[in-house]
């Protein structure tokens, strides 16, 4: 079975707000994680985003710039706080280390006060069943000012399975042109109203830049190079997924992105050519003799 729903008409842009959970919570549907430049943060929350992941654990030195940006973003002012929504995710799977991860990110980070949403990472099946408890106590008791928990999962069975039982306030799962299985096996099966938001991660992965797709015999004289861009905008296309989580490098790069969501969604003949550029590079797939390009 393949997902039914056509593609979005138009893409969410920075300063629309999604409701995260049942206690207040506002969130854009862009989500930032790992930068490279902190002042990609302050460039985000001014162009619109107010939604922040951090890991507590895992990955640590990788966020050092989005810990730096968060800082330099709460110094502005106290009351800027409650303008943003700040997700902490803890990987550990053993229940008695899904706790003080969150407690060291919160003294890691001054100005920072609360962590908002907590996320178990890298959820399985088996795993998350023995975390979830957990969460689930943590959410309500307001742990570290929590109000909403979540999970990324590597799991699509078990993604779908919370969304179902409304457990989460969040579900983050991997989509892009080189892992599609969400489009059998996941999106049709999504129930039609849902309290759950299911934000993407992975969003560029295996891009295929020029340079490899001139190699692979797709030359720019009669095929489309998509651009990295190209790859939020095929998650985005999905009226599924809510939102993503994103990781522009500079300023400069979200700016690519802002202008790249005004170009609206990819059409499913765009979507097909991203997913066979993958195969192809994956060696696959051949390319077709009748190059029938989009341009």
């Amino acid at each position: 079975m393949s997902a039914v729903s056509p593609p979005r008409r138009q893409l969410p842009q920075f300063r629309d707000r999604l409701v995260l959970g049942g206690q207040g919570l506002r969130v854009s549907p862009y989500c930032l994680g790992i930068v490279q430049s902190p002042e990609t943060v302050g460039a985000a929350f001014d162009a619109g985003i107010n939604f922040f992941f951090v890991t507590a654990d895992m990955h640590w030195p990788l966020y050092e710039a989005t810990r730096r940006g968060l800082q330099a973003l709460l110094a502005r002012g106290p009351s800027l706080r409650d303008h943003v929504v700040v997700a902490g995710v803890c990987y550990p799977t053993q229940p008695a280390f899904c706790s003080m991860p969150f407690a060291e990110l919160l003294e890691a980070v001054p100005g920072l006060g609360r962590l908002d949403v907590l996320i178990a990472g890298a959820a399985y099946a088996r795993d998350f069943a023995e975390r979830l408890p957990v969460y689930l106590e943590h959410r309500r008791r307001g742990f570290l000012g929590a109000r909403a928990i979540g999970a990324t999962f590597h799991d699509r069975a078990a993604a779908l399975a919370a969304v179902r039982e409304e457990c989460l306030d969040v579900a983050l799962i991997r989509y892009n042109p080189d892992h599609a299985g969400a489009r059998e096996d996941l999106f049709p099966h999504l129930p039609r109203r849902r309290p759950t938001l299911l934000f993407n991660f992975k969003n560029t992965f295996r891009f295929v830049p020029p340079q490899r797709l001139e190699a692979m015999g797709l030359g720019a004289a009669e095929y489309w190079h998509p651009e990295v861009t190209d790859y939020y905008r095929f998650a985005l296309s999905r009226p599924e997924i809510d939102g993503i989580l994103m990781a522009p490098r500079s300023p400069s790069e979200l700016s690519a992105l802002a202008g790249a969501i005004q170009r609206g969604p990819l059409t499913e003949e765009e979507d097909a050519y991203l997913m066979n550029i993958a195969l192809v590079a994956r060696g696959d797939a051949a390319v077709s003799l009748e190059k029938e390009a989009l341009r």
